[in-house]
This record gives C-alpha cells, structure tokens and sequence, in this order.
C-alpha cells in the first residue's frame, strides 16, 4: 500500500485548488462505464428506473461513423451512461472501461481551458464531436480537449457543446438564458422534474496508475479542488464529487454513483444484474458495481 500511495502523492503534488483566484472552467459532465451483459441488460430493461431517472436507451453515430449504444440516466444537469460489452467499439467496449466528461459553462471557455494547459506544459489534442440525427449528415456536437492519444481503460476529457447543436431543434435543447449559454441544464431536458433521480452527487472509479496521472492536469485546470487519500484522489468543487482510486487492471471501473433525488421517499432496494441500487430513505440513492 506505501507503494500506492507514494505513486499517488506524486501524481498530485501541489495539487489543491487549482490556481489562487482561478475561475472553475470544468463541471461533472456525465461518467461512462461498461458492465458486464446482465447487468446493462437489466438496466435497460428495468420498469424501475424509468421511474427512478429520464432513462434513455439511444443508439448515436458520431464522428468518423463511430456507433455505440448507451442507456442514459439523466438528471436536471447531470447523467450517467452505462454500456454493455460490445455496445461500443474497441476497449472502450470491454466490461471495466469507463470515462469522463467535463464541461463549460459558457461558450469559449475551453479555449481559456487550452490556454491554462498550455501554460502547464501539456499539449492538448482538440477533437470535434459530431452527432448524426440519422439524415447522414453529420452535425458538429461538441468540441473537446484530450491530454493523450490512447488511454489504458479510463480517459477523461473537456467538452464544450457547439451551438450548431444547441440550435438545431432535433437535439431538443433549451433556450439559452444568457449569452453563449452552453450549461449542462440547458442541454439536459427537463424530464428529470417528475423522476426521483435529480443528480449525480457522486462519482467513484477504480483505475490504473497511468490512466490518473493522465487525468490530474486536466482536473486541475478545470479548476476543480484536489486532495489526496491513501491510495486515492478526490476532486471537489463544482457539485459533483469525483474519486479516483488506484487499482490493478484486473480490479478497475466503476465501482459507486451516488445521488440527489427530487423528494424524500422510503428505502428500496433494487438488484440490477450484479450491481445494487439502494433508494432513500430521505433524498439520496446509492448505486454500487
């Protein structure tokens, strides 16, 4: 365990809040993992979750003809995407893999994100994420940021939603309530109102070494507070609480989704293949795999 924790430590040295004064740019956006095939099934199939979030099972194209199939449970400015194996290409597809998105707030801060990565001696890669309303016409979705080409099973990355998007009536966003209005609420539908689910408050992910170290420079130029535990990393700040853990690739991906519900109601216990989802009591959910 010393070892672990040394490697973490070392990782994020110098790592609290980001930059004296520095404003947040990166929030929870939403997290992905892959699960084995009775539990993604049983999420999809669950007459209890489609009253528990605004469950979505979608199908997306998206850029260079990419194709996977998510099931989505989204709240008012948060969601989480669970995949079966296959559902999406590549590793990406092998139960234990997950990801991360971290988005802006406001139009064109990404670019003031690049700059702080810049400034920090990384070397972002910028990549344009396209949607494919099934017209075969592919509509510019998102702009992102990556710090490395190729992760091991776990990459995170910065996104920030194009208005080509945001305008185009088939994505069924909100009006925007301010200038450059690019938010997670705006982009999310409302549907989450008459749910139980209403966010994601927490997030818990086991990953390798090198997938963490890859992921700390861009947590801490999105402004987010960091802390280390033993054998972890915690970001703070923003509403969503993200931990890392360090793990050996037999042991990772996602491990506990914690939530906030819209009222309080009486405890329940929902089994959904192997994980458990366990409601109330009060205003909170836990999720564990």
């Amino acid at each position: 365990m010393s070892c672990i924790i040394l490697a973490v430590v070392l990782v994020v040295s110098g790592a609290g809040p980001a930059q004296a004064g520095a404003r947040q740019l990166l929030y929870y956006n939403h997290a992905w993992g892959t699960l084995d095939r009775a539990t993604a099934d049983a999420v999809e199939h669950s007459r209890y979750l489609k009253d528990f979030a605004d469950l979505e099972v979608r199908t997306t194209t998206g850029a260079d003809g990419k194709v996977w199939t998510g099931r989505y449970l989204r709240g008012r400015e948060t969601y989480m995407e669970i995949f079966g194996p296959g559902d999406v290409p590549g590793k990406d597809g092998e139960p234990g893999s997950a990801g991360l998105g971290l988005s802006t707030e406001h139009d064109g801060d990404i670019e003031k994100l690049k700059a702080r990565l810049l400034a920090a001696g990384e070397k972002p890669i910028d990549f344009l994420q396209t949607r494919d309303f099934g017209d075969g016409k592919p509509v510019p979705w998102f702009d992102s940021l990556f710090l490395i080409e190729e992760y091991e099973r776990f990459g995170a990355w910065a996104m920030e939603y194009r208005d080509e998007y945001m305008d185009d009536p088939r994505s069924k966003v909100g009006p925007a309530r301010f200038p450059g209005d690019v938010t997670r609420q705006r982009y999310l539908p409302d549907v989450y109102e008459d749910k139980m689910m209403r966010d994601v408050t927490l997030v818990r992910l086991a990953v390798t070494a090198s997938d963490l170290a890859d992921t700390v420079p861009l947590l801490r130029a999105g402004g987010f507070s960091l802390r280390t535990e033993p054998g972890s990393v915690v970001a703070t700040r923003g509403g969503t609480t993200m931990r890392f853990d360090e793990a050996p690739p037999t042991r990772i991906g996602l491990k506990r989704v914690e939530f906030a519900l819209n009222r309080p109601v009486a405890r329940h216990v929902e089994e959904l293949g192997t994980s458990t989802l366990v409601v109330g009591p009060g205003k909170r959910a836990v999720w564990t795999f």
